[in-house]
Protein backbone atom coordinates (compact mmCIF):
# COMPACT_ATOMS: atom_id res chain seq x y z
CA UNK A 1 0.00 0.00 0.00
CA UNK A 2 1.38 3.28 -1.30
CA UNK A 3 0.65 5.68 1.45
CA UNK A 4 0.29 9.46 0.44
CA UNK A 5 1.63 12.47 2.47
CA UNK A 6 -0.58 15.65 1.70
CA UNK A 7 -0.12 19.19 2.66
CA UNK A 8 3.29 19.74 2.11
CA UNK A 9 2.51 22.91 0.85
CA UNK A 10 1.90 24.68 3.78
CA UNK A 11 6.00 24.08 4.89
CA UNK A 12 8.89 25.57 3.16
CA UNK A 13 10.92 23.71 1.12
CA UNK A 14 13.91 23.14 3.28
CA UNK A 15 11.55 21.46 5.56
CA UNK A 16 10.34 18.84 3.16
CA UNK A 17 12.89 18.16 1.08
CA UNK A 18 15.42 16.69 3.42
CA UNK A 19 13.10 13.75 4.44
CA UNK A 20 12.87 13.05 0.39
CA UNK A 21 8.57 11.70 1.02
CA UNK A 22 8.81 9.18 -1.60
CA UNK A 23 4.55 9.46 -2.44
CA UNK A 24 3.43 12.97 -2.45
CA UNK A 25 -0.70 14.43 -2.72
CA UNK A 26 -1.17 18.21 -3.32
CA UNK A 27 -4.10 19.79 -4.91
CA UNK A 28 -3.78 21.96 -7.46
CA UNK A 29 -4.95 25.07 -6.03
CA UNK A 30 -2.18 25.01 -3.17
CA UNK A 31 0.61 23.47 -5.60
CA UNK A 32 4.36 25.36 -4.79
CA UNK A 33 7.07 25.85 -7.87
CA UNK A 34 9.42 24.00 -5.25
CA UNK A 35 6.94 21.17 -5.69
CA UNK A 36 6.92 20.56 -8.79
CA UNK A 37 10.68 20.41 -9.11
CA UNK A 38 10.49 18.20 -5.85
CA UNK A 39 7.80 15.37 -7.88
CA UNK A 40 10.05 15.49 -10.92
CA UNK A 41 12.67 14.45 -8.83
CA UNK A 42 14.47 11.39 -8.02
CA UNK A 43 13.52 10.80 -4.57
CA UNK A 44 9.41 11.18 -6.04
CA UNK A 45 8.38 7.93 -6.55
CA UNK A 46 4.70 8.97 -7.31
CA UNK A 47 2.39 12.04 -7.25
CA UNK A 48 -1.14 12.26 -7.34
CA UNK A 49 -2.83 15.83 -7.91
CA UNK A 50 -6.22 16.75 -6.62
CA UNK A 51 -7.94 19.12 -8.87
CA UNK A 52 -8.77 21.13 -5.25
CA UNK A 53 -12.26 22.04 -6.85
CA UNK A 54 -13.69 22.54 -3.52
CA UNK A 55 -10.96 24.91 -2.46
CA UNK A 56 -11.03 26.83 -5.28
CA UNK A 57 -14.45 27.20 -4.51
CA UNK A 58 -14.35 28.02 -1.04
CA UNK A 59 -11.88 30.85 -1.95
CA UNK A 60 -13.53 32.68 -4.75
CA UNK A 61 -16.00 34.92 -5.43
CA UNK A 62 -16.72 34.36 -8.75
CA UNK A 63 -16.85 30.95 -9.43
CA UNK A 64 -16.38 29.42 -12.86
CA UNK A 65 -15.53 25.79 -12.58
CA UNK A 66 -14.99 25.81 -16.57
CA UNK A 67 -12.22 28.12 -16.48
CA UNK A 68 -10.81 26.77 -13.57
CA UNK A 69 -11.12 23.30 -15.46
CA UNK A 70 -8.71 24.30 -17.89
CA UNK A 71 -6.08 26.06 -15.92
CA UNK A 72 -5.79 22.66 -14.04
CA UNK A 73 -5.87 21.00 -17.56
CA UNK A 74 -2.95 23.28 -19.02
CA UNK A 75 -0.94 22.42 -15.67
CA UNK A 76 -1.54 18.68 -16.45
CA UNK A 77 0.11 19.04 -19.58
CA UNK A 78 2.99 21.51 -18.95
CA UNK A 79 4.42 19.40 -16.43
CA UNK A 80 3.07 15.64 -17.78
CA UNK A 81 1.26 15.10 -14.66
CA UNK A 82 0.78 11.40 -15.05
CA UNK A 83 -1.73 10.31 -11.99
CA UNK A 84 -5.08 13.49 -11.50
CA UNK A 85 -7.81 13.56 -9.79
CA UNK A 86 -11.08 14.36 -11.71
CA UNK A 87 -12.89 17.52 -10.17
CA UNK A 88 -15.54 15.43 -8.25
CA UNK A 89 -18.15 18.55 -7.25
CA UNK A 90 -21.24 16.22 -7.80
CA UNK A 91 -22.97 17.92 -4.54
CA UNK A 92 -22.67 21.54 -6.27
CA UNK A 93 -22.99 20.85 -10.09
CA UNK A 94 -24.39 17.72 -10.25
CA UNK A 95 -23.04 14.28 -11.74
CA UNK A 96 -23.37 14.86 -15.43
CA UNK A 97 -21.70 18.16 -15.31
CA UNK A 98 -18.96 16.06 -13.46
CA UNK A 99 -19.03 13.84 -16.56
CA UNK A 100 -19.01 16.36 -18.79
CA UNK A 101 -16.26 18.02 -16.95
CA UNK A 102 -14.28 14.66 -17.08
CA UNK A 103 -14.76 14.03 -20.50
CA UNK A 104 -13.18 17.47 -21.19
CA UNK A 105 -10.25 17.08 -18.93
CA UNK A 106 -9.78 13.14 -20.73
CA UNK A 107 -9.67 14.83 -23.96
CA UNK A 108 -7.22 17.89 -23.47
CA UNK A 109 -4.64 16.07 -21.57
CA UNK A 110 -5.22 12.57 -23.71
CA UNK A 111 -4.85 10.92 -20.05
CA UNK A 112 -7.89 9.10 -18.00
CA UNK A 113 -8.23 10.64 -15.22
CA UNK A 114 -9.04 9.06 -11.48
CA UNK A 115 -12.68 9.48 -10.88
CA UNK A 116 -14.12 9.39 -7.33
CA UNK A 117 -16.77 7.80 -6.15
CA UNK A 118 -19.21 9.59 -3.99
CA UNK A 119 -22.25 7.54 -2.03
CA UNK A 120 -24.68 9.58 -4.23
CA UNK A 121 -23.52 7.97 -7.46
CA UNK A 122 -24.80 3.94 -6.12
CA UNK A 123 -23.15 1.19 -6.63
CA UNK A 124 -23.79 0.20 -9.94
CA UNK A 125 -21.74 3.47 -10.81
CA UNK A 126 -18.76 1.89 -8.97
CA UNK A 127 -18.98 -1.04 -10.97
CA UNK A 128 -19.14 0.81 -14.00
CA UNK A 129 -15.82 2.92 -12.90
CA UNK A 130 -13.73 -0.44 -12.09
CA UNK A 131 -14.38 -1.75 -15.35
CA UNK A 132 -13.62 1.61 -17.39
CA UNK A 133 -10.78 2.59 -15.27
CA UNK A 134 -7.09 1.55 -14.26
CA UNK A 135 -7.50 3.58 -10.97
CA UNK A 136 -10.09 4.65 -8.97
CA UNK A 137 -11.52 6.59 -5.30
CA UNK A 138 -13.25 6.72 -2.74
CA UNK A 139 -14.27 9.76 -1.65
CA UNK A 140 -16.51 11.37 1.36
CA UNK A 141 -14.30 9.79 3.95
CA UNK A 142 -12.96 13.18 5.33
CA UNK A 143 -16.15 15.11 4.88
CA UNK A 144 -18.18 12.76 6.67
CA UNK A 145 -20.07 12.05 3.83
CA UNK A 146 -19.19 8.08 4.71
CA UNK A 147 -20.00 6.97 7.82
CA UNK A 148 -17.78 5.19 10.39
CA UNK A 149 -20.16 2.75 10.49
CA UNK A 150 -20.22 2.06 6.74
CA UNK A 151 -16.31 1.63 6.66
CA UNK A 152 -17.64 -2.45 6.62
CA UNK A 153 -18.57 -1.76 3.19
CA UNK A 154 -14.88 -1.06 2.00
CA UNK A 155 -14.07 -4.64 1.67
CA UNK A 156 -16.89 -5.09 -1.13
CA UNK A 157 -15.26 -1.79 -2.88
CA UNK A 158 -11.82 -2.98 -2.94
CA UNK A 159 -12.33 -6.65 -4.21
CA UNK A 160 -14.75 -5.40 -6.82
CA UNK A 161 -12.12 -2.91 -7.73
CA UNK A 162 -9.03 -5.45 -7.84
CA UNK A 163 -10.93 -8.01 -9.94
CA UNK A 164 -10.82 -6.16 -12.47
CA UNK A 165 -7.33 -5.08 -11.90
CA UNK A 166 -7.86 -1.93 -11.02
CA UNK A 167 -6.24 0.29 -8.27
CA UNK A 168 -8.33 2.49 -5.49
CA UNK A 169 -7.30 5.21 -3.47
CA UNK A 170 -9.25 5.81 -0.14
CA UNK A 171 -9.01 9.74 -0.47
CA UNK A 172 -7.77 11.02 3.20
CA UNK A 173 -8.20 7.66 4.93
CA UNK A 174 -5.83 7.37 7.90
CA UNK A 175 -6.99 5.34 10.32
CA UNK A 176 -3.92 3.22 10.75
CA UNK A 177 -5.35 0.57 12.45
CA UNK A 178 -8.21 0.09 10.08
CA UNK A 179 -5.99 0.46 7.45
CA UNK A 180 -4.59 -3.36 8.40
CA UNK A 181 -8.17 -4.77 7.57
CA UNK A 182 -8.99 -2.52 4.35
CA UNK A 183 -6.27 -3.03 1.87
CA UNK A 184 -6.76 -0.19 -0.51
CA UNK A 185 -3.82 0.45 -2.30
CA UNK A 186 -3.40 3.80 -1.97
CA UNK A 187 -4.23 6.06 0.81
CA UNK A 188 -3.12 10.14 2.05
CA UNK A 189 -2.84 11.93 4.87
CA UNK A 190 -2.43 15.22 6.58
CA UNK A 191 -2.09 14.08 10.08
CA UNK A 192 1.53 14.77 9.92
CA UNK A 193 0.59 18.36 10.92
CA UNK A 194 -1.07 17.73 13.42
CA UNK A 195 1.73 19.23 16.04
CA UNK A 196 0.25 22.21 14.52
CA UNK A 197 -3.45 21.83 13.68
CA UNK A 198 -4.37 19.43 16.92
CA UNK A 199 -1.56 20.06 19.28
CA UNK A 200 -0.65 16.14 19.03
CA UNK A 201 3.01 13.92 19.32
CA UNK A 202 3.00 11.20 17.04
CA UNK A 203 5.16 7.98 16.96
CA UNK A 204 4.98 4.64 14.79
CA UNK A 205 4.76 1.54 16.54
CA UNK A 206 3.60 -1.73 16.38
CA UNK A 207 2.68 -1.45 12.17
CA UNK A 208 0.45 2.39 12.93
CA UNK A 209 0.79 5.60 14.30
CA UNK A 210 -0.38 6.19 17.89
CA UNK A 211 -0.74 9.39 19.68
CA UNK A 212 2.18 10.00 22.89
CA UNK A 213 1.24 13.27 23.87
CA UNK A 214 -1.85 16.03 23.01
CA UNK A 215 -1.75 19.69 24.42
CA UNK A 216 -4.58 20.67 26.49
CA UNK A 217 -7.78 21.64 24.34
CA UNK A 218 -5.99 20.10 21.09
CA UNK A 219 -4.63 23.60 20.50
CA UNK A 220 -1.38 24.21 18.60
CA UNK A 221 1.74 23.05 19.81
CA UNK A 222 4.40 26.18 21.06
CA UNK A 223 7.02 24.34 19.17
CA UNK A 224 4.33 23.15 16.62
CA UNK A 225 7.07 22.68 14.01
CA UNK A 226 9.66 21.00 15.62
CA UNK A 227 6.68 18.50 16.34
CA UNK A 228 5.35 18.55 12.96
CA UNK A 229 8.98 17.86 12.05
CA UNK A 230 8.89 14.95 14.84
CA UNK A 231 5.30 13.97 13.50
CA UNK A 232 6.54 13.67 9.58
CA UNK A 233 9.89 11.16 10.60
CA UNK A 234 7.12 9.30 12.72
CA UNK A 235 4.78 8.90 9.19
CA UNK A 236 7.55 7.93 7.16
CA UNK A 237 8.94 5.50 9.04
CA UNK A 238 5.02 3.97 8.72
CA UNK A 239 5.17 5.11 4.71
CA UNK A 240 7.85 2.62 4.34
CA UNK A 241 6.27 -0.54 6.68
CA UNK A 242 3.12 0.04 4.22
CA UNK A 243 5.28 0.15 0.84
CA UNK A 244 4.57 -2.88 -0.65
CA UNK A 245 1.69 -4.30 1.82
Amino acid sequence: MKVFLAGTHSRKPEFIIPHKIPYLLESFYYIEEWQVEYIKSKDCKMFLLDSGAFTFMSNSKKIDFEDYLYKYINFINKYDIKYFFELDIDSVVGLKEVERYREILERETGKKSIPVWHKSRGKQYFLDMVKEYDYVAIGGIVSGEIKRSEYKYFPWFIEQAHKHNCKIHGLGFTNTKLLKTYKFDSVDSTTWLSGSFGGHILRFNAGQIEKVATATGNKRLKHHLLADEHNLKEWLKYVRYMDGR
